[in-house]
Protein backbone atom coordinates (compact mmCIF):
# COMPACT_ATOMS: atom_id res chain seq x y z
CA UNK A 1 0.00 0.00 0.00
CA UNK A 2 2.73 2.43 0.97
CA UNK A 3 4.48 1.20 -2.18
CA UNK A 4 1.94 1.72 -4.55
CA UNK A 5 1.57 5.37 -2.89
CA UNK A 6 5.29 6.35 -3.26
CA UNK A 7 4.97 5.01 -6.79
CA UNK A 8 2.24 7.64 -7.41
CA UNK A 9 3.75 10.43 -5.62
CA UNK A 10 6.92 9.99 -7.46
CA UNK A 11 4.49 9.92 -10.86
CA UNK A 12 2.86 12.81 -9.86
CA UNK A 13 5.71 15.25 -8.86
CA UNK A 14 7.59 13.87 -11.55
CA UNK A 15 4.80 15.38 -14.26
CA UNK A 16 4.85 18.31 -11.98
CA UNK A 17 8.09 19.43 -12.86
CA UNK A 18 8.05 18.30 -16.41
CA UNK A 19 5.11 20.89 -16.51
CA UNK A 20 6.94 23.39 -14.94
CA UNK A 21 10.24 23.29 -16.86
CA UNK A 22 7.73 23.26 -20.26
CA UNK A 23 6.30 26.60 -18.94
CA UNK A 24 9.24 27.49 -18.40
CA UNK A 25 10.92 26.63 -21.61
CA UNK A 26 7.83 28.47 -23.22
CA UNK A 27 7.94 32.21 -21.21
CA UNK A 28 8.32 34.75 -23.50
CA UNK A 29 11.85 36.07 -24.17
CA UNK A 30 12.49 39.54 -22.97
CA UNK A 31 14.59 41.08 -25.61
CA UNK A 32 16.05 45.05 -24.88
CA UNK A 33 18.29 46.83 -27.46
CA UNK A 34 19.03 50.50 -27.59
CA UNK A 35 18.05 53.84 -29.25
CA UNK A 36 19.55 53.79 -32.90
CA UNK A 37 18.92 52.42 -35.96
CA UNK A 38 21.39 49.59 -35.99
CA UNK A 39 19.89 48.28 -32.69
CA UNK A 40 16.42 48.79 -34.09
CA UNK A 41 16.93 46.71 -37.35
CA UNK A 42 18.74 43.94 -34.36
CA UNK A 43 15.53 44.03 -32.55
CA UNK A 44 13.38 43.27 -35.75
CA UNK A 45 15.46 40.16 -37.28
CA UNK A 46 15.67 38.73 -33.80
CA UNK A 47 12.10 39.22 -33.29
CA UNK A 48 11.31 37.44 -36.69
CA UNK A 49 14.16 34.86 -37.15
CA UNK A 50 13.34 33.61 -33.33
CA UNK A 51 9.47 33.45 -33.83
CA UNK A 52 10.50 31.12 -36.86
CA UNK A 53 12.55 29.10 -34.34
CA UNK A 54 9.29 28.34 -31.85
CA UNK A 55 10.29 31.19 -29.63
CA UNK A 56 8.23 34.43 -28.57
CA UNK A 57 10.06 37.43 -28.05
CA UNK A 58 9.00 40.66 -26.55
CA UNK A 59 11.05 43.27 -27.33
CA UNK A 60 12.14 46.21 -25.35
CA UNK A 61 13.27 49.44 -27.22
CA UNK A 62 15.32 52.46 -26.98
CA UNK A 63 16.85 51.25 -23.33
CA UNK A 64 20.30 53.10 -22.42
CA UNK A 65 23.19 50.61 -22.34
CA UNK A 66 23.88 50.70 -18.39
CA UNK A 67 19.56 50.50 -17.94
CA UNK A 68 19.56 47.36 -19.88
CA UNK A 69 23.27 45.91 -18.83
CA UNK A 70 21.47 46.33 -15.13
CA UNK A 71 18.16 45.03 -16.45
CA UNK A 72 19.97 42.00 -17.70
CA UNK A 73 22.02 41.18 -14.61
CA UNK A 74 19.12 41.64 -12.00
CA UNK A 75 16.83 39.22 -14.44
CA UNK A 76 14.58 41.26 -15.81
CA UNK A 77 15.33 40.79 -19.14
CA UNK A 78 17.18 37.70 -20.91
CA UNK A 79 18.90 38.78 -23.61
CA UNK A 80 20.65 42.20 -25.31
CA UNK A 81 22.45 42.85 -28.15
CA UNK A 82 26.07 44.33 -27.23
CA UNK A 83 29.20 45.50 -28.56
CA UNK A 84 32.63 44.11 -27.19
CA UNK A 85 33.97 47.74 -26.48
CA UNK A 86 31.11 49.14 -24.73
CA UNK A 87 31.49 46.15 -22.34
CA UNK A 88 35.21 46.20 -22.39
CA UNK A 89 35.51 49.88 -21.83
CA UNK A 90 31.83 51.08 -20.15
CA UNK A 91 31.43 47.87 -18.00
CA UNK A 92 34.58 46.66 -17.43
CA UNK A 93 36.74 50.05 -17.41
CA UNK A 94 39.49 48.62 -19.30
CA UNK A 95 41.07 50.73 -21.58
CA UNK A 96 43.98 48.81 -22.91
CA UNK A 97 44.37 47.98 -26.78
CA UNK A 98 43.12 44.68 -27.65
CA UNK A 99 42.69 42.76 -31.42
CA UNK A 100 39.21 41.79 -31.76
CA UNK A 101 39.59 38.26 -30.42
CA UNK A 102 41.04 39.57 -27.59
CA UNK A 103 38.62 41.87 -26.31
CA UNK A 104 35.81 39.00 -27.10
CA UNK A 105 37.50 36.32 -25.02
CA UNK A 106 37.62 39.31 -22.58
CA UNK A 107 34.51 40.14 -22.02
CA UNK A 108 32.85 36.60 -22.39
CA UNK A 109 35.53 35.45 -19.66
CA UNK A 110 34.37 38.39 -17.04
CA UNK A 111 30.41 37.85 -17.80
CA UNK A 112 30.58 34.48 -17.04
CA UNK A 113 31.32 34.71 -14.03
CA UNK A 114 28.00 37.28 -13.98
CA UNK A 115 25.52 34.37 -15.54
CA UNK A 116 26.14 36.02 -18.76
CA UNK A 117 26.90 34.20 -21.56
CA UNK A 118 28.41 35.87 -24.87
CA UNK A 119 27.79 33.75 -28.15
CA UNK A 120 29.44 34.16 -30.93
CA UNK A 121 29.99 37.47 -32.45
CA UNK A 122 28.79 39.01 -35.31
CA UNK A 123 31.42 39.80 -38.07
CA UNK A 124 30.92 43.72 -38.21
CA UNK A 125 32.70 46.38 -36.12
CA UNK A 126 30.56 49.26 -35.30
CA UNK A 127 33.70 51.37 -34.22
CA UNK A 128 34.75 54.62 -34.37
CA UNK A 129 36.62 55.85 -37.29
CA UNK A 130 37.28 59.03 -39.52
CA UNK A 131 35.71 59.94 -42.95
CA UNK A 132 35.52 62.16 -46.00
CA UNK A 133 34.06 62.61 -48.54
CA UNK A 134 34.90 59.93 -50.98
CA UNK A 135 35.64 62.38 -53.82
CA UNK A 136 37.62 64.41 -51.44
CA UNK A 137 39.87 61.82 -50.29
CA UNK A 138 40.48 59.88 -53.45
CA UNK A 139 41.47 63.72 -54.63
CA UNK A 140 44.00 63.62 -51.58
CA UNK A 141 45.40 60.63 -51.99
CA UNK A 142 44.31 59.90 -48.16
CA UNK A 143 42.72 56.06 -47.03
CA UNK A 144 44.68 56.12 -43.87
CA UNK A 145 44.96 58.06 -40.56
CA UNK A 146 48.39 58.32 -40.76
CA UNK A 147 47.68 60.00 -44.29
CA UNK A 148 45.26 62.04 -43.11
CA UNK A 149 47.86 63.26 -40.68
CA UNK A 150 50.36 64.05 -42.92
CA UNK A 151 48.02 66.38 -45.21
CA UNK A 152 47.15 68.06 -42.30
CA UNK A 153 50.70 69.03 -41.01
CA UNK A 154 51.45 69.85 -44.44
CA UNK A 155 48.93 72.46 -44.74
CA UNK A 156 49.84 73.87 -41.53
CA UNK A 157 53.18 74.60 -43.02
CA UNK A 158 52.18 75.83 -46.16
CA UNK A 159 49.07 77.53 -46.23
CA UNK A 160 48.39 77.91 -42.53
CA UNK A 161 44.95 80.30 -43.62
CA UNK A 162 43.01 77.09 -44.78
CA UNK A 163 43.92 74.78 -42.17
CA UNK A 164 42.00 71.45 -41.99
CA UNK A 165 38.67 71.43 -40.18
CA UNK A 166 38.32 67.87 -37.89
CA UNK A 167 33.83 67.30 -37.26
CA UNK A 168 34.07 65.52 -33.61
CA UNK A 169 30.90 64.79 -30.80
CA UNK A 170 31.34 66.72 -27.83
CA UNK A 171 31.75 63.40 -25.98
CA UNK A 172 34.70 62.13 -28.10
CA UNK A 173 36.40 65.40 -27.40
CA UNK A 174 36.60 65.42 -23.74
CA UNK A 175 36.77 61.52 -22.96
CA UNK A 176 40.06 60.65 -21.25
CA UNK A 177 40.00 58.01 -23.81
CA UNK A 178 39.06 60.17 -26.72
CA UNK A 179 40.77 63.05 -28.67
CA UNK A 180 43.95 63.43 -26.49
CA UNK A 181 45.71 59.98 -26.71
CA UNK A 182 44.27 59.67 -30.46
CA UNK A 183 46.47 62.66 -31.16
CA UNK A 184 49.07 61.12 -29.46
CA UNK A 185 49.38 58.24 -30.62
CA UNK A 186 48.85 59.52 -34.80
CA UNK A 187 51.39 62.54 -33.75
CA UNK A 188 48.47 64.58 -34.30
CA UNK A 189 48.87 68.52 -33.62
CA UNK A 190 45.73 71.00 -33.87
CA UNK A 191 45.04 74.61 -33.08
CA UNK A 192 41.69 74.68 -30.99
CA UNK A 193 39.66 76.40 -34.82
CA UNK A 194 40.40 73.49 -36.03
CA UNK A 195 38.48 71.31 -34.03
CA UNK A 196 34.61 71.94 -34.28
CA UNK A 197 32.42 70.36 -32.00
CA UNK A 198 28.80 69.19 -32.99
CA UNK A 199 25.91 66.58 -31.89
CA UNK A 200 27.04 63.22 -33.51
CA UNK A 201 24.62 63.22 -35.82
CA UNK A 202 25.74 66.08 -37.87
CA UNK A 203 29.01 65.23 -38.25
CA UNK A 204 28.21 63.15 -41.40
CA UNK A 205 25.78 66.35 -43.05
CA UNK A 206 29.09 68.45 -42.31
CA UNK A 207 31.17 65.92 -43.92
CA UNK A 208 29.05 66.02 -46.78
CA UNK A 209 28.67 69.69 -47.29
CA UNK A 210 32.06 70.57 -46.47
CA UNK A 211 31.97 72.69 -43.31
CA UNK A 212 34.55 69.65 -42.07
CA UNK A 213 37.46 68.29 -44.07
CA UNK A 214 37.19 65.07 -41.80
CA UNK A 215 35.30 63.87 -39.20
CA UNK A 216 34.46 61.01 -36.79
CA UNK A 217 31.87 58.38 -37.56
CA UNK A 218 30.38 55.10 -36.52
CA UNK A 219 31.51 52.70 -39.35
CA UNK A 220 28.16 51.03 -39.53
CA UNK A 221 25.91 54.28 -40.15
CA UNK A 222 24.05 54.18 -43.08
CA UNK A 223 24.86 57.77 -44.01
CA UNK A 224 28.40 56.75 -44.72
CA UNK A 225 27.13 54.79 -47.52
CA UNK A 226 24.06 57.25 -47.88
CA UNK A 227 26.77 60.17 -48.34
CA UNK A 228 29.28 58.40 -50.78
CA UNK A 229 32.13 58.74 -47.57
CA UNK A 230 35.23 57.03 -47.60
CA UNK A 231 36.06 55.33 -44.33
CA UNK A 232 40.02 56.18 -43.36
CA UNK A 233 41.64 53.02 -42.14
CA UNK A 234 42.96 52.85 -38.75
CA UNK A 235 46.39 51.83 -39.13
CA UNK A 236 47.57 52.37 -35.82
CA UNK A 237 44.67 50.79 -34.29
CA UNK A 238 43.79 53.49 -31.50
CA UNK A 239 40.28 52.49 -31.84
CA UNK A 240 38.42 49.36 -29.99
CA UNK A 241 36.64 46.95 -31.35
CA UNK A 242 33.00 46.65 -31.36
CA UNK A 243 31.76 43.80 -32.74
CA UNK A 244 28.00 43.80 -31.57
CA UNK A 245 27.29 39.77 -29.96
CA UNK A 246 24.00 38.48 -28.48
CA UNK A 247 24.44 38.37 -24.63
CA UNK A 248 21.97 36.20 -22.71
CA UNK A 249 21.47 34.93 -19.61
CA UNK A 250 23.00 31.29 -18.79
CA UNK A 251 19.81 30.85 -16.83
CA UNK A 252 17.71 31.38 -19.82
CA UNK A 253 19.58 29.40 -22.68
CA UNK A 254 19.47 26.28 -20.01
CA UNK A 255 15.77 26.76 -19.89
CA UNK A 256 15.68 27.71 -23.79
CA UNK A 257 17.06 24.49 -25.71
CA UNK A 258 18.76 25.27 -29.08
CA UNK A 259 17.96 29.29 -28.95
CA UNK A 260 22.32 29.28 -28.24
CA UNK A 261 22.11 28.17 -32.13
CA UNK A 262 19.68 29.90 -33.34
CA UNK A 263 21.38 33.55 -32.17
CA UNK A 264 24.56 32.33 -33.37
CA UNK A 265 22.95 31.41 -36.86
CA UNK A 266 21.53 35.46 -37.12
CA UNK A 267 24.18 36.57 -35.76
CA UNK A 268 27.28 35.09 -38.44
CA UNK A 269 25.02 36.68 -41.01
CA UNK A 270 25.72 40.06 -40.07
CA UNK A 271 28.45 41.67 -41.70
CA UNK A 272 29.69 45.08 -41.72
CA UNK A 273 28.63 45.44 -45.86
CA UNK A 274 25.14 43.75 -44.60
CA UNK A 275 24.32 46.38 -41.41
CA UNK A 276 25.83 49.38 -43.22
CA UNK A 277 22.93 48.81 -46.27
CA UNK A 278 20.49 48.24 -43.87
CA UNK A 279 21.04 51.27 -41.54
CA UNK A 280 21.13 53.15 -45.12
CA UNK A 281 17.60 51.78 -46.04
CA UNK A 282 16.13 53.19 -42.68
CA UNK A 283 18.08 56.18 -42.34
CA UNK A 284 18.61 57.69 -45.90
CA UNK A 285 15.76 55.41 -47.78
CA UNK A 286 13.28 55.66 -45.09
CA UNK A 287 12.05 52.09 -45.24
CA UNK A 288 11.31 50.80 -41.40
CA UNK A 289 13.35 48.89 -39.28
CA UNK A 290 10.73 45.91 -39.82
CA UNK A 291 10.89 46.06 -43.58
CA UNK A 292 14.56 45.76 -44.05
CA UNK A 293 14.69 43.12 -41.42
CA UNK A 294 12.85 40.90 -42.85
CA UNK A 295 14.42 41.62 -46.74
CA UNK A 296 17.57 40.61 -45.14
CA UNK A 297 16.16 37.42 -43.68
CA UNK A 298 14.55 36.53 -46.70
CA UNK A 299 17.59 37.31 -48.98
CA UNK A 300 19.23 34.90 -46.42
CA UNK A 301 16.69 31.67 -46.82
CA UNK A 302 16.06 32.46 -43.13
CA UNK A 303 12.32 33.32 -43.39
Amino acid sequence: MLTRWIKKSVVALTATLLLSQTAQAAAPLVMATKSFTEQHILSAMTVLWLQKKGFEVVPKRNIATTIGRNALLNKQIDMVWEYTGTSLIIFNHINQPMSSQQAYETVKKLDARLGLVWLNPAPMNNTYAFAMTRERAEKEGISTMSQLVAKIEQVRKTDPDHNWRLGLDLEFSGRSDGMKPLQKTYNLTLDRPQIRQMDPGLVYNAIRDGFVDAGLIYTTDGRVKGFNMKVLEDDKHFFPSYNVTPVVRQDVLASHPVLDTALNQLSAQITDEAITELNKRVDIDHQSPETVARDFLKSKNML
